[in-house]
């Protein structure tokens, strides 16, 4: 966890609000790495393009983002609303970011050994450093979508829809930053 020490305001550096989505979050991050990056900008700054980069690595994973909540607030003394839906969406985008690191690992898996695809549940569950109430979860999700299973030898491997899956969010990801890397005038043809 973040100490109170060497505190930075990350949120600050990105100009939202320490309440803001993920989605807004990411948003503020690729605007202004727009803004100062020497390919892009009229006026680049090599030294806030890096403070940027740094704030986003460290508020984009949903857990590392709510444990420098925990600190943040301790130093500024903001309160986080509690929000209808804030813990809830937090929550979900963790979930989703877990269980895009799980089909990820398996199909890389498939990829490197196809006829040997499983990987332990130990390792995957130390991977994703969670409880195993919380682990329990994803795995029952991930097979009762058809994307995991289970093989004879006890370990869990990719199936085939995971497999499309995983191209398919390959697919809209890429889709997504080449959207975001068009400049605005572009957008609004």
């Amino acid at each position: 966890m973040p100490s109170s020490a060497n505190f930075i305001d990350y949120y600050s550096i990105l100009r939202v609000n320490p309440n803001c989505s993920a989605r807004s979050l990411e948003s503020a991050y690729h605007e202004l790495a727009k803004q100062y990056h020497p390919d892009h900008a009229e006026r680049p700054d090599v030294a806030k393009l890096t403070e940027v980069i740094n704030a986003y690595k460290a508020l984009k994973d949903s857990q590392d983002r709510s444990d420098y909540d925990e600190v943040y607030s301790r130093t500024t003394g903001f309160v986080f609303s509690k929000q209808e839906g804030l813990f809830e969406e937090r929550s979900a985008l963790s979930d989703a970011d877990a269980h895009t690191r799980i089909l990820m690992l398996l199909y890389r898996k498939r990829r490197e050994q196809a006829q040997d695809a499983g990987v332990g549940q130990y390792f995957i569950h130390e991977m994703l450093g969670c409880s195993e109430e919380i682990f329990d979860f994803h795995l029952w999700y991930l097979k009762e979508k058809g994307f995991i299973m289970a093989t004879d030898q006890g370990t869990l491997a990719i199936t085939i829809e995971g497999v499309d899956h995983v191209i398919a969010m390959s697919r809209t990801t890429m889709r997504e930053k080449l959207l975001l890397a068009q400049p605005k005038d572009e957008l609004e043809v």
